[in-house]
């Protein structure tokens, strides 16, 4: 069943006598943040406590991009709490302080502030520079707060990243020299596996630790990737991996082979805002731009020259805040069913116009993809 109508609490702005209700406006925020002001609140309750959040929100007629990055925001303290209460617990256990420094990346979606419901941990470590006969000692320990980190949020409710995408792991755990290293040695040539660890890689936001480190990472991609011909045909060629979800006749449709859950869903995730996001993060490696989140890629995408007209830019922002739109409203139905937040959406949820809409929508990002496949 779809609710028709929901009372917004802009609706209670003002009194009668046309003063200012402040009281009945924030009072959906005040019930809500009584729940997690408690300095002894655990990380699993602040999990939890997150889909209350972005119900509030929705009662505040919030879009889904915003919420996005609200959700977003708080998946970053929860990062940086887990990580904080690792430190706290390896000093009691007799580690010590870090022994240089360091920084936790975000990686997809939540480096992008573009997380909804449901996401899995996507993260690295860069540590500063230290001598070769330190290894053992240094890389112990931020092995050991990787793996404590990546524990804390599991148990959170963030579940660990079935690709091992996480700083636990050494691949996503080096130091600053040697992720120089690693970009040259994935962009040398065009194999499918080092782009695709490349494009996790382009996504990326600091969250905890020196952040100069980070802007450092930043800099060695913008000199490594651009000139790098045969790596950036290959990035270019991978966006066949990512059908849209049209079929050859234009019909709205799930690629054969994925794993649907029933005939009339489609993977609004994987086959609608996957290909757009990758599209525009490669027009920006192209362009040389070194923004994150999609939103601001396709706006900066806007002002170089031959990568986006204003007009393009401004469709491409609407498709990509609409599909982000059905894939919460679709989450939130999941979760008030005691189902999964996956990337699935309902097609019999959707009125004709609104499927009507979001071919329109899939069409725009084909056409887009198309477009940055063949410079």
């Amino acid at each position: 069943m779809r609710v028709v109508h929901q009372a917004s609490p802009w609706r209670c702005l003002f009194h009668h006598d046309g003063t200012l209700n402040t009281s009945a406006l924030t009072a959906p925020l005040d019930n809500l943040f009584t729940h997690i002001s408690s300095p002894t609140t655990s990380l699993a309750d602040a999990h939890a406590w997150q889909l209350s959040l972005v119900e509030t929100l929705a009662h505040y007629d919030l879009p889904a991009w915003r919420i996005s990055q609200i959700i977003s925001d708080h998946n970053a303290f929860l990062y940086r709490q887990a990580v904080a209460l690792s430190l706290d617990e390896m000093q009691a256990q007799g580690w010590g302080s870090p022994p240089v420094d360091y920084c936790v990346l975000l990686l997809g979606s939540a480096a992008r502030y573009e997380s909804l419901l449901g996401p899995d941990q996507d993260n690295a470590l860069i540590i500063d520079d230290y001598p070769d006969h330190r290894h053992v000692e240094i890389d112990g320990y931020f092995q050991a707060l990787g793996e404590r980190f990546t524990a804390r949020l599991d148990e959170a409710g963030i579940p660990l990243c079935r690709g091992h995408v996480m700083a636990r792991w050494p691949m996503w755990r080096k130091r600053l020299s040697e992720w120089h290293a690693q970009l040259e040695i994935w962009s040398a040539d065009r194999q499918v596996k080092r782009v695709q660890q490349t494009n996790i890689l382009l996504d990326f936001s600091p969250v905890a630790g020196n952040t100069a480190l980070a802007e450092h990472l930043g800099e060695s991609i913008a000199a490594t990737l651009p000139k790098a011909s045969l790596f950036m045909h290959e990035m270019a060629a991978l966006l066949e991996e990512l059908p849209v979800a049209l079929d050859r006749f234009g019909r709205i449709a799930s690629s054969p082979g994925l794993d649907t859950p029933h005939d009339h869903a489609i993977d609004l995730k994987h086959q609608g805002l996957m290909p757009l996001i990758s599209a525009a993060r490669l027009l920006c490696v192209r362009h040389q731009r070194h923004e994150i989140s999609t939103r601001e890629r396709l706006v900066a995408l806007s002002h170089a020259s031959d990568a986006l007209t204003p007009p393009q830019s401004e469709l491409l922002m609407a498709v990509f805040e609409r599909l982000q739109q059905r894939l919460l409203d679709q989450q939130r139905v999941n979760k008030a069913h005691g189902q999964a937040a996956d990337g699935w959406v309902d097609l019999r949820r959707l009125r004709e116009d609104e499927r009507l809409l979001l071919k329109f929508d899939l069409q725009q990002i084909k056409a887009f993809v198309k477009r940055v496949k063949s410079p």
